[in-house]
C-alpha cells in the first residue's frame, strides 16, 4: 500500500526505511504548513469577526462645589467598519460634571479613543495632573492613566492647557462591568475618592447582537442602575434602556421601576471598606455560579451585576456595620 501525501514518495530510493523515514517527515511537514495555515486562517477569522466601532469620546474633568470633581462628557461619536458615523452625545448629561461620570458602553470588538481634558476654574488653575485609569479593557503602556512615579515611563495625565488621549481596546474577552477613575491627582493614588470616578460595561458579543437587533438597547432590560458603594455613601446612574439616556441621581437615591420590568443592578466597590449590599425580599442568581442569593459582600474595587424582575417596592442597604450607621440605603420604589 502506498501512502501518499503532497505528491507521495520518491521513487529512487527503494529502501523501505528510507520510504518510511521519507513519508514521515513529509506527512510531519504537510501537517505543519497545514496547521500554520489553519491557525492562521483562525486568526483572521477571529479579527474580523470581532472588528468594531471606534468610539471618538471627548471628557472633560471639572471641579464641583464642595471640593469635589467630576468628569463630565463633551462628546461620543461611534464609527462603524462600514464609514457610518453616529453622534449618541444626546445620551448624557452634559450640562455640568456628574458623580459617577458617565458611563461608557461598549461592545467586545470596539476601541475607544478618549481625549480628557483639564477644566478646572480658568481663574485659579490648579496644576494637578488629572487622569482616566481603566480596569478590565486592554490598553498600551500610554495608556494606563499613571504618572511616571508609578508606570516608570511618562505621565499619563491632563493638565492646564494640555489634554490627553487614552486607548481603550474592548477585546474578546473583556466583556463585563469596570470602573474607571483618576489616578494622578494631587498624588499617585489620585481623586476618586473625590468624585472622578464612573464605569465601563462592556457588552459580550451575543448581547452586542440581541441589542443591535433592538435599536441598540439591551434587550430584556428597562433600565441599568450603575451604583458605586464609597465609604460614606452610594453614587448612582441612571440608564433608561428605551433611550439610552442616563441621569446621575446622586447619592443614597430612590429608584423607580415599573412593575414585571427587568432592572440590572451594576456594583462597583469604592474606596477601602467592606460592603455588604442587600436588596429585600429580592433573590438573584450570583454570577459564574447555580447558587441564587439575596445579599453580596464587595471589597475594594470588586463588582457585581445581576439581574431581578421588579415586582414589589424594597429598600435597597448596605448593611456592614459602618455603613449601616452612616445611612448607607435607598428606596426601590416599583410602580404600575
Amino acid at each position: 500500500m502506498e501512502l501518499e501525501f503532497g505528491g507521495g514518495f520518491p521513487t529512487h530510493d527503494s529502501h523501505p526505511l528510507h520510504h518510511l523515514k521519507r513519508s514521515c517527515k513529509t506527512l510531519s511537514t504537510g501537517i505543519a504548513w497545514s496547521m500554520a495555515t489553519l491557525t492562521l486562517w483562525l486568526l483572521f477569522s477571529a479579527t474580523t469577526a470581532v472588528a468594531g466601532n471606534l468610539h471618538n469620546i471627548v471628557i472633560y474633568a471639572e471641579r464641583l462645589a464642595d471640593g469635589l470633581y467630576g468628569y463630565r462628557m463633551a462628546g461620543h461619536i461611534v464609527r462603524q467598519p462600514d464609514g457610518t458615523q453616529t453622534d449618541i452625545t444626546n445620551h448624557y448629561v452634559t450640562s455640568t460634571a456628574t458623580i459617577p461620570g458617565p458611563t461608557i458602553i461598549l461592545d467586545e470588538g470596539d476601541v475607544a479613543e478618549i481625549e480628557l481634558l483639564h477644566q478646572f476654574d480658568p481663574h485659579t488653575p490648579f496644576q494637578e495632573h488629572v487622569s482616566l485609569h481603566v480596569h478590565g479593557v486592554h490598553y498600551d503602556r500610554e495608556s494606563d492613566g499613571t504618572l511616571k512615579y508609578i508606570n516608570l515611563y511618562k505621565d499619563e495625565s491632563a493638565v492646564p492647557h494640555l489634554s490627553y488621549t487614552y486607548r481603550w481596546d474592548a477585546a474578546p474577552g473583556t466583556a463585563g462591568t469596570w470602573p474607571y477613575h483618576d489616578h494622578n491627582m494631587e498624588s499617585h493614588n489620585g481623586a476618586e475618592d473625590r468624585g472622578l470616578f464612573g464605569a465601563l460595561i462592556v457588552r459580550s458579543a451575543s448581547e452586542a447582537r440581541q441589542a443591535k437587533a433592538g435599536n441598540n438597547r439591551s434587550p430584556n432590560i428597562a433600565k441599568d442602575y450603575v451604583f458605586y458603594l464609597g465609604d460614606d455613601a452610594f453614587w448612582a446612574m441612571e440608564i433608561d434602556n428605551a433611550t439610552g439616556k442616563q441621569t446621575a441621581l446622586g447619592t443614597n437615591p430612590p429608584l423607580t421601576a415599573q412593575r414585571n420590568t427587568n432592572v440590572r443592578f451594576h456594583l462597583i466597590a469604592l474606596g477601602t471598606n467592606f460592603h455588604q449590599f442587600e436588596l429585600p425580599k429580592y433573590q438573584w442568581t450570583d454570577p459564574g455560579t447555580r447558587n441564587t442569593i439575596n445579599r453580596k459582600v464587595l471589597g475594594p474595587l470588586e463588582k457585581h451585576v445581576f439581574t431581578v424582575k421588579a415586582t414589589h417596592s424594597s429598600r435597597y442597604q448596605d448593611t456592614a456595620f459602618a455603613s449601616r450607621l452612616l445611612g448607607m440605603q435607598g428606596d426601590f420604589i416599583v410602580t404600575r
